[in-house]
């Protein structure tokens, strides 16, 4: 199999990633139970903004299990754009921010990554300056964006967002953010973990309330907490931050990826397999098992870090609802949506905290799948069987659930748009294959790839609601 290395240039030349060409697709030939153990890599929303962290340090921070990503590499691209050296060896990821004096990170790479945006906290606090693409180019009315802006502002930033570009600065001789209470409209991921980040180096006593309570923020305070930051609250709606002058070096290891353990746990399910999850932290899937409880899979607690999925007799209907953390993960719905499409009778999904994510319908449809869409809401009607089919993943969620559909489909399933899946699995397809799964990547030629109806848009954005 063809391989690329990863971000060669800067240090990370250790790691391999499969390509990610759009000729580049993987077939699966459906109906085969699972078995065996699968580990569990780091978290992606947690190593992307460590990372980024990471810039607060003066010093040398070794991360470990850090998962092989297209993400990752990208952030360690923008990372070494602004004079940061980085070093991978398996899942350790030494970077040393120390002499990193570039405020400006570039264009073309952040807007291949939104996480990449984040870092506009840790500049500002360690330069005092910061000039960050908005990512995706969108605009300051996003909630993404408008955020993190009006929190920095908050924090005595002067911030101006010109030609897709937010520019900010720190007025005065301090070059030092100043603490701040601060209320998030709603609890952006995002937004608290910039603010954060930014908090950690203020003078004075910073405050963010309404503030997301997601595990990876957790995981990213606990982070900074080891450089010697004062954190308090996180996993709260409130956090409060007390600035200290300087952060040092530290050892710390990432959370496991609480969606890619939900991925595999529904894997599980729709092909009635028994198999075994470790590193897995149970208490950050809560939502998720207890949702497989109500279709009628049961998972059991084997020890406080590893999970075994047990074969149900049958596969129930029932609803979901997405919620930010600790409510059902938005980013497991498509993955569920597919398991869904083969239980018995009728489910509702409503998707309440992104716009534009329920396109993978149409392609479970082509699978043979009976899915109706109006709006935000999918109204799912169980069918017997799938069959497989040419489809196309069309965002990183959507083709980990065709991938899932097409291990339970009648036939071949072939996948298109694997350059969002390899942003956020890791090695997904070997770690099927070594649970038995029949699953092979392979390029075809551009000629026979398939077109779906769903794919016009190539790099389809997915808005967040209000």
């Amino acid at each position: 199999m063809e391989e690329r290395l990863i971000n060669s240039s800067n240090g990370l030349s250790d790691a391999k990633l499969s390509p990610v060409a759009d000729s580049s697709v993987l077939q699966i030939w459906g109906g085969h139970h699972l078995q065996g153990h699968v580990k569990i890599s780091g978290a992606k929303n947690s190593a992307l903004v460590i990372m980024a962290g990471a810039l607060l340090c003066s010093g040398d921070c070794r991360i470990r299990n850090v998962p092989l990503l297209v993400d990752v590499e990208r952030m360690g691209q923008v990372l070494s754009a602004l004079g940061v050296r980085l070093q991978r060896n398996g899942d350790i990821l030494d970077i040393n921010a120390s002499d990193f004096t570039s405020s400006k990170a570039p264009y073309e790479l952040v807007t291949q990554l939104r996480a990449s945006f984040f870092a506009i906290g840790p500049i500002l606090a360690r330069l005092g300056v910061a000039q960050m693409p908005l990512p995706g180019g969108c605009a300051i009315g996003a909630r993404p964006v408008d955020l993190h802006v009006r929190g920095l502002q908050a924090m005595g930033a002067e911030v101006q967002i010109e030609h897709g570009i937010c520019n900010a600065y720190i007025p005065g001789n301090s070059r030092r953010l100043k603490g701040a209470k601060i209320y998030l409209d709603i609890p952006s991921v995002g937004a608290t973990e910039t603010l954060m980040m930014a908090a950690t180096l203020a003078e004075g006593e910073t405050i963010i309330e309404n503030a997301a309570r997601e595990p990876e923020v957790v995981d990213l305070a606990n982070f900074c907490i080891a450089m010697g930051a004062k954190i308090y609250g996180a996993g709260t709606s409130k956090i409060s931050i007390v600035g200290v002058p300087k952060l040092h070096s530290t050892e710390y290891s990432i959370i496991p990826d609480r969606i890619e353990a939900g991925t595999f746990l529904v894997a599980a399910a729709i092909t009635r397999s028994e198999i075994t999850l470790s590193q897995v932290a149970p208490d950050a899937l809560l939502p998720v098992i207890a949702k497989l409880g109500d279709i009628g899979v049961s998972v059991v607690e084997e020890s406080p870090n590893c999970l075994r999925v047990l074969p149900a007799e049958r596969l129930l209907a029932t609803d979901i609802e997405t919620m930010p953390h600790p409510g059902f993960p938005t980013d497991m719905q498509a993955p569920f949506m597919a398991l869904l499409s083969i239980a018995e009778g009728d489910s509702l999904i409503n998707e309440t905290v992104f716009e534009n994510r329920l396109r993978h319908a149409s392609e479970l449809n082509r699978l043979g799948a009976d899915i109706r869409v109006k709006g935000n809401t999918a109204i799912v009607r169980g069918v017997p069987i799938l069959s497989g089919a040419p489809v196309i993943g069309t965002d990183l969620r959507a083709a980990a659930a065709l991938v899932v559909a097409g291990l339970a489909a009648n036939g071949k399933t072939t996948i298109q748009g694997l350059r969002y899946l390899d942003r956020g699995y890791d090695r997904l397809d070997l770690k099927l294959q070594q649970l038995g799964a029949k699953i092979k990547r392979t390029s075809i030629p551009v000629a026979q790839t398939e077109v779906s109806p769903t794919a016009v848009n190539p790099e389809p954005s997915i808005t967040p609601k209000r």
